[in-house]
């Protein structure tokens, strides 16, 4: 493969967001209306269905009060005005996501002799497998939610590189408080040293705590929201494992959690943090009765963090991989019963591969100073 500028392969990707942005654009904001509607209520004071009272009267809005309270911001703005300023924000924060992804895992690599040419184009290749699903997420539901969790994650796992135990907790602190679904994302807090886990435990808890607590004792009622239920749809891989109840059970939404905490601590037991993304996002589309294709997005993130950080190999093939499984199924495969499985067999095999297939660690330890930083002399190779 030729050699690639150190600016070229942003410059590519950034035009493959163009692209995507410009075809599906005009058809967008499917679900944005959710986001325009808790943005105008959490503004609203004591009285009426807003402010604190939000999650008692709207347990459909099944965001968190961070995703809320940034949709406001564009509560100025005209319906159409504010979804498309929104819509462009949130595709730009999917090309900076790329960045820091590449940054994160350069800095990780820093010391080891890594070929940084290699890790541009792995960069490259993996992005522009996550990029059509960022589209897919940002522009084409508006799903503002997803899209901060995502971001916030992609913060936090930047921190884990750099040794930033304050910062890990924020970033993870404010996913959770944009969607309820990054708890699945915690166990990165145990991807720090081991002195840094108190640190870090209390910020995200206490940033946790501030954001969604005085909804809860507010409004007693709002624990309504905790059991929302949506449509069991045929193509879920929860009808491949026995589920055919009419709507989402009971004990699925602790499930999900559950399962993804406990494969995260895997993960990390068996020294591969940079999988807890994908397999928190593998819990949730396993688990999940719907079948929504932005569900994917988080999925990408997932791989494109494992194919860039987790992994050496030239081609990141596990992003394309979930991009084909689990986006282009939906278009060629006409069988709802069969998509479900192509969905529970990823699910099965990317599990079992990250956390089971032999792996050589290749970076070693190096002294660090202060909030990780590497020695001076060493800084000159950190690339995007």
């Amino acid at each position: 493969m030729p050699a690639i500028s150190q600016r070229m392969h942003l410059v590519l990707l950034t035009a493959w967001t163009v692209l995507w942005f410009a075809v599906v654009e005009p058809n967008g904001g499917f679900s944005w209306h959710y986001l325009r509607t808790g943005g105008e209520l959490i503004y609203q004071g004591p009285s009426g269905d807003g402010g604190l009272n939000l999650y008692a009267h709207h347990p459909e809005l099944q965001m968190g009060p961070v995703s809320f309270l940034i949709a406001g911001l564009f509560n100025p703005f005209p319906d159409s005005t504010g979804q498309f300023l929104a819509a462009a924000l949130m595709s730009v924060l999917g090309l900076v996501i790329v960045v820091l992804v590449g940054r994160s895992a350069a800095w990780h690599f820093l010391g080891t002799g890594t070929n940084h040419q290699r890790l541009r184009r792995r960069v490259l290749i993996a992005g522009l497998a996550f990029i059509p699903m960022w589209i897919e997420v940002s522009v084409r539901f508006g799903h503002l939610d997803d899209v901060l969790t995502l971001f916030f994650t992609t913060l936090a796992v930047r921190a884990v590189t750099r040794g930033n135990a304050a910062g890990t907790g924020i970033w993870l602190a404010l996913a959770m408080d944009s969607k309820p679904t990054a708890l699945g994302f915690a166990m990165l807090l145990f991807a720090l040293p081991r002195q840094s886990w108190l640190r870090a435990g209390l910020w995200c808890a206490g940033l946790v705590a501030v954001a969604w607590l005085p909804f809860f004792i507010g409004n007693a009622d709002s624990f309504a929201a905790t059991g929302f239920a949506i449509p069991n749809q045929p193509a879920s891989a929860l009808r491949w494992l026995g589920v055919g109840d009419a709507e989402t059970p009971g004990w699925d939404r602790p499930a999900q959690a559950a399962l993804s905490l406990m494969l995260g601590a895997i993960a990390v037991w068996r020294k591969r943090w940079t999988a807890v993304v994908l397999l928190g996002a593998n819990a949730r589309i396993v688990l999940d009765p719907s079948v929504y294709t932005y569900y994917t997005a988080s999925v990408l993130l997932g791989t494109l963090l494992w194919d860039v950080i987790g992994q050496r190999r030239l081609v990141p093939w596990w992003s394309w991989l979930a991009l084909i499984a689990l986006y282009g199924s939906v278009f060629v495969v006409p069988d709802d019963s069969t998509r479900g499985l192509i969905r529970l067999a990823f699910v099965v095999i990317s599990t079992t591969y990250v956390l089971a297939w032999p792996q050589r660690d290749r970076t070693r330890r190096r002294g660090r100073g202060r909030r990780g930083r590497p020695p001076a002399t060493a800084q000159h190779s950190v690339q995007s």
